[in-house]
């Protein structure tokens, strides 16, 4: 194909206004009648677009110039800011950010849902803007993502190798992190560690295509009280290796709470099926809110944000408005962190969640603070909520239902509308198949209160909580 046709059809958009943000975040501008969406911009920059994709109705894209920069844009505070995939606000102000993602909320429950609606509270903001996440994993890569200026200088003695996240929609490139502005300390110093002694010690970072190499994924996990888990996932087992690098580390880091690894030879990254295999210290860490302790192990789930968690969950207990003789009945527990969260004011907490994993810590975590008023299943949502469970644990009077962003399936949301429950409190981190789910259960449940929380800022993720009451006959 000549460049003539290349061009034509994948034009350059000259001077188009980025005009507003769409669904999941996207900045939009117009052409022609025809949407484009537009990354790396903000509402009000005016700049020319390379177009990467061309639909009937929209085209797909990226600045390669800008005219004019928006009143609102801010520096960006990272240097992989339009490379990595996170963090994708960075040039909006924060207000700006709660703005555009209560809007979203509103949107969405108001267009999916169809539904007569209170008046949204104000956005909780996120008492970090930086450093906020407990969690972050990093993969390794032996062809890492090469900046324009490094492919100019060439790539002679140029260390190809990198650690770091994976660039959205390309699965085999990895960008290298300097430093990442998602976690705090020590968990910059100990990935530039890690990836400093592999490559003296010649250490092999792994091949995302021909799957080979054997370093393949780093996780890294705190909270707030200073703990910290290390886990090494190493595509194959070689005993040296792993010794040697741990040995380093455990003397660099003396101040690690757990030191694990994990060894992996699928060709997806996921472990969840697999052993974590502890080195040194302890196999799990621990993290506080509010007078609760939980015991978080390699593979189990819990709200990244720790530092909005408490904010979140004391939504959640407000709405709920336990007076002690309820019997609640939390959908998606998890490893039951809200059921313990809510257990002190109320007579029982039934958990149900998929994950097996999930259950057996959510009843370590009840033992490890001595609450005696919980219990926890595991099994398929649709299966296992029906009356047969009810007649064991009694029917509930409050439910708290916090499921995947995908939502609800319809025989758990007809469950629900059959067991009639007082209140429903609606945790999600979806608000548009949040708002489809409001659609059905308006047959019977009225929404009386709808409280946005941000857990992730500079990402135009939010969570919501509605509160539904149960219509008078």
């Amino acid at each position: 194909m000549d460049k003539y046709k290349q061009m034509k059809k994948k034009p350059v958009l000259e001077k188009l206004k980025i005009l507003d943000f769409a669904a999941e975040g996207k900045s939009i501008g117009k052409v022609d009648e025809r949407i484009v969406f537009v990354n790396q911009t903000i509402p009000g920059d005016i700049v020319d677009v390379q177009v990467t994709r061309k639909r009937e109705n929209y085209y797909e894209g990226y600045p390669i110039h800008f005219h004019y920069f928006s009143e609102n844009r801010i520096e960006p505070f990272c240097e992989h800011f339009g490379v990595c995939g996170g963090c994708k606000w960075q040039p909006l102000p924060y207000q700006q950010q709660l703005y555009y993602k209560q809007r979203e909320v509103f949107n969405n429950l108001q267009r999916i849902g169809k539904i007569e609606l209170p008046e949204i509270s104000p956005i909780l903001a996120s008492p970090r803007q930086k450093f906020y996440r407990n969690k972050l994993e990093f993969t390794f890569s032996n062809k890492r993502w090469l900046t324009v200026q490094e492919l100019e200088n060439g790539k002679e003695n140029l260390n190809i190798e990198g650690l770091g996240f994976h660039i959205p929609n390309m699965f085999d490139k990895v960008v290298d992190i300097k430093k990442c502005h998602l976690q705090d300390d020590p968990s910059n110093n100990i990935r530039l560690e890690v990836k400093k002694f592999a490559l003296e010690n010649s250490l092999s970072f792994f091949d995302l295509r021909k799957q080979l190499g054997l370093l393949r994924n780093l996780i890294i996990r705190t909270t707030t009280k200073g703990e910290v888990m290390v886990i090494i996932v190493f595509f194959y087992d070689d005993i040296d290796a792993k010794n040697s690098l741990f040995n380093h580390l455990i003397k660099i880091f003396p101040q690690v709470t757990s030191w694990m690894y994990v060894i992996n030879g699928k060709p997806n990254d996921s472990i969840t099926d697999k052993d974590a295999i502890l080195v040194h210290g302890r196999n799990y860490i621990i993290e506080e809110i509010e007078n609760l302790k939980f015991k978080i192990s390699p593979k189990s789930f819990f709200q990244t944000n720790s530092f909005q968690s408490v904010n979140l969950y004391s939504v959640i207990r407000d709405f709920a408005s336990l007076n002690g003789t309820e019997t609640v009945y939390d959908l998606y527990t998890g490893t039951g962190t809200i059921a313990l969260f809510l257990s002190s004011q109320a007579q029982k907490v039934v958990g149900i969640e998929y994950v097996s994993e999930a259950v057996e810590d959510a009843i370590e975590n009840s033992k490890i603070n001595n609450i005696k008023n919980t219990v926890f299943f595991h099994g398929d949502m649709k299966n296992i909520f029906n009356p047969k469970l009810f007649e064991k644990h009694g029917n509930p009077d409050v439910l708290i239902i916090d499921p995947p962003r995908a939502g609800m399936h319809a025989d758990v949301v007809q469950s629900i509308l059959n067991a009639e429950p007082e209140r429903i409190v609606y945790v999600s981190c979806n608000s548009a198949t949040q708002a489809r789910d409001l659609n059905i259960l308006d047959k019977k449940y009225k929404v009386i209160n709808i409280q946005p929380v941000d857990m992730f800022p500079h990402t135009h993720h939010v969570e919501n909580v509605v509160l539904l009451n149960l219509k008078k006959k």
